[in-house]
């Protein structure tokens, strides 16, 4: 039986008086791909920002691989092994691919303020040995012929395949996709899955927000599901697709 690498222990989250999470208790397995799925606006994403530091928990506990991650800011956190990307592509704009990859490189380098400023060769030789690194995830995500041109202008497309390799640059034991497959075409989606299940075959669990169901139930192992907040099925993705609570919340009464 596989270890849990990530547990949430009634996390709640209020904004005003809106719950979006709602004393939600779940665990995240070693080694699978996990997906999260609900309804618009069942709190998927605000879980994801929870996890990862961008918004405090009003309640609860978040625990990753053993150590508490209440309080700790983002950049603690993807130190600490979790990477994600976001439901929106986020990437820097006016910074070559290559660049872009070097950013999240960066939290694994060991030159800090005092290295830069009296050890310049030290300094080159480790911005040397990120960019390396970054050039071996360019061709992991085949972006090879894009490495120098600007994010901005690449494909959607290809902007989600960038945000997944400065991730992966992280070298993370944990990555959180947010809706990886929005906005792709049928080639890409399916390009998309087999890029999942490689990154899982690399030990990297995998927790997965998606609403492409096809895609979901092709690759996930486990499949938990939340509707305002609560989670009201968990399972594989067969008992999931079968369960009534699931098809209420997906197609109503």
């Amino acid at each position: 039986m596989q270890s849990d690498i990530l547990k949430l222990e009634q996390l709640h989250k209020n904004f005003g008086g809106v719950t979006a999470v709602d004393n939600l208790s779940l665990s995240f397995a070693k080694g699978e791909v996990t997906s999260l799925i609900g309804p618009n606006g069942a709190g998927k994403t605000t879980v994801f920002n929870l996890i990862t530091g961008f918004i405090k928990p009003s309640s609860g506990k978040i625990i990753f691989n053993g150590w508490h991650l209440n309080g700790k800011k983002p950049h603690m956190i993807a130190a600490m092994g979790i990477g994600r990307t976001f439901q929106n592509v986020q990437v820097f704009s006016n910074m070559t691919v290559l660049e872009n990859i070097m950013v999240g490189r960066h939290l694994r380098s060991r030159c800090g303020m005092f290295f830069s400023s009296v050890l310049p060769p030290f300094l080159r030789l480790e911005e040397n040995r990120i960019r390396s690194a970054a050039k071996e995830w360019i061709s992991f995500l085949k972006l090879d012929q894009y490495a120098d041109f600007s994010a901005g202008i690449l494909p959607l497309g290809n902007q989600r395949m960038l945000e997944i390799a400065r991730a992966l640059a992280l070298e993370p034991n944990l990555l959180l996709l947010d809706e990886p497959a929005s906005g792709l075409n049928a080639r890409e989606t399916i390009a998309m899955g087999e890029l999942i299940q490689k990154i899982k075959s690399m030990d990297i669990t995998v927790i997965l927000v998606e609403h492409d169901m096809e895609l979901v139930m092709d690759i996930s192992d486990r499949v938990a599901v939340i509707n305002f907040g609560r989670l009201i099925a968990e399972g594989t993705p067969k008992e999931v697709q079968q369960n009534p609570d699931v098809i209420t919340a997906y197609l109503g009464t």
